[in-house]
């Protein structure tokens, strides 16, 4: 059963391996679901995709200095996401119209 994840993080960039792993972290996260902010990504994955995700940002961050979280969302989107201005979320599960 898939589960709503909502991941935000803060990376510390004023050094070149900061900048580093703000980007691994960030590419790490788009392989699982879609960057709404420039620093949070909404996800819908499996128990198992999310162990498997939290392990890879949890080699990537530096514990002393940066920040990520994990929160577990209702499953109806709709009624935890009140968005204002740009919105560019795409529900995958849907039928898409082109």
């Amino acid at each position: 059963m898939r589960m709503n994840i909502l991941i935000c993080y803060d990376v510390e960039t004023t050094t070149a391996q900061g900048r580093k792993r703000l980007r691994r972290v960030a590419k790490a996260c788009e392989a699982y679901g879609q960057r709404v902010q420039k620093s949070v990504f909404e996800c819908r994955l499996t128990e198992s995709q999310l162990l498997t995700l939290k392990r890879r940002l949890l080699q990537i961050i530096d514990l002393t200095t940066d920040s990520l979280r994990f929160y577990r969302l209702p499953n109806d989107r709709a009624q935890w996401v009140e968005t204002y201005g740009r919105d560019t979320y795409v529900d995958y599960e849907q039928p898409l119209i082109i």
